[in-house]
């Protein structure tokens, strides 16, 4: 099992409704999620910041999350949450949120 952390900012004006779609995410998306072998998948905010934390259980991270992104359903559900988001200065090129460096964990 591997975590990760991840950021991105939310529009000011699209934070009231980011929030009321995630209070109600479509099944179909959730059983992707759940078919690319993620796991406790969480999204916080702290004002205009978006902090994502899951686990990822699977053998091929790069091929997962591939397969998510042809999803038809994931695709129509990011076509709603997507434009809502700003990636991060620091972002590297072709990733929509950027990930964080795990520095410290204890069970």
């Amino acid at each position: 099992m591997r975590r990760y952390g991840q950021v991105i900012r939310i529009k000011l004006d699209c934070i009231e409704e980011y929030e009321r779609m995630h209070a109600s995410v479509w099944p179909e998306v959730l059983a992707t999620i759940h078919a690319c072998n993620m796991r406790n998948y969480t999204i916080f905010r702290y004002k205009t910041w978006l902090f994502a934390y899951f686990e990822y259980v699977g053998d091929d991270f790069t091929a997962d999350m591939k397969r998510m992104a042809q999803d038809p359903i994931t695709q129509q559900w990011w076509s709603y949450t997507d434009p809502m988001q700003e990636p991060v200065e620091e972002n590297t090129e072709g990733s929509w949120w950027t990930n964080m460096k795990d520095v410290f964990h204890t069970d």
